[in-house]
């Protein structure tokens, strides 16, 4: 279901000046449908109805320059046609993230944090503090270290969301990977 592509603060820029010619209007509907959007995933009983809205987000951003002079009526409307895309991919059963891995061992556990550091290792240096600071602390803590971190890089926090998701997405397979080498 994942496209590779990257939510670039132009196309961001490029979104945010489909939906209304305020930025702070557009600020306002960007963070109304992206509720909606996870609302109706919620509704729809899927467990990551926060990524399923931003994969909606990025195709609409995507396929902005193809739609902005042909699409006519509210925009809100074309983000839910893409959420029900984007459900039913969803859906496919070869598109669901596996299970965690049973750490009941403490040898399986010590070879899965063998992996995370190698894994960790392989990335940019940027990503790795990103991805380890992003997922440090817990409630508001958590929530004030990713304003910061936000502010930091210079992009909105549903970028940074996406950002962390990605490079989360990247060291998932790069470990199961890793883990399916140790044990053959």
């Amino acid at each position: 279901m994942k496209k590779n592509w990257v939510l670039s603060q132009k196309a961001f820029d490029d979104l945010l000046d489909w939906l209304a010619p305020n930025r702070e209007q557009a600020g306002l509907k960007y963070e109304a449908i992206r509720r909606r959007l996870i609302t109706i995933f919620t509704g729809r009983g899927c467990c990551a109805a926060e990524d399923l809205a931003d994969e909606t987000m990025n195709r609409v951003a995507n396929k902005l320059p193809e739609i902005r002079d042909k699409y006519s009526g509210e925009s809100a409307l074309f983000f839910y046609a893409v959420a029900n895309n984007v459900y039913r991919e969803s859906l496919k059963p070869h598109l669901r993230p596996p299970p965690p891995p049973n750490l009941s061992d403490t040898d399986d556990l010590e070879e899965t944090f063998l992996c995370l550091e190698q894994c960790l290792d392989s990335l940019t240096t940027e990503n790795r503090e990103l991805v380890i600071e992003y997922y440090q602390e817990d409630k508001s803590a958590k929530i004030s270290r990713r304003k910061v971190l936000a502010e930091r890089l210079q992009i909105g926090p549903n970028a940074l969301r996406i950002r962390a998701f990605r490079i989360r997405e990247s060291l998932q397979k790069c470990l199961e990977k890793c883990m399916s080498e140790r044990e053959s």
